[in-house]
């Protein structure tokens, strides 16, 4: 019993009532709602993700446009996305197709 009056009087003998209000709040933001400062760091976080998400969707979505507006102007683009994508080919030509492993 005398290490527990010891260690009250080392330790605990400065806390008053402030204190422990003031811990108390502290650890009802960290532990307790939804609303806590854990869920909250983590509701950033996941924010942050999909913001960057939608970035880099924005950007496919105008490298996609920018190269349908092409195909739709550019008669050379357009066959040339035909040969390259679907392999196709003029009536006197032959087509070979190499695959590296």
């Amino acid at each position: 019993m005398d290490w527990l009056k010891r260690f009250y009087t080392k330790y605990l003998a400065w806390i008053n009532k402030y204190v422990l209000v003031t811990l108390g709040v502290f650890l009802l933001m960290c532990l307790d709602s939804d609303s806590n400062l854990y869920k909250r760091y983590m509701y950033d976080e996941r924010i942050r993700n999909l913001e960057k998400e939608i970035k880099f969707y924005r950007d496919e979505i105008e490298t996609n446009r920018k190269k349908l507006d092409e195909l739709r102007t550019d008669k050379e683009g357009l066959e040339r996305f035909a040969r390259e994508e679907y392999f196709m080919k003029r009536e006197n030509e032959d087509v070979y197709i190499i695959k590296e492993d």
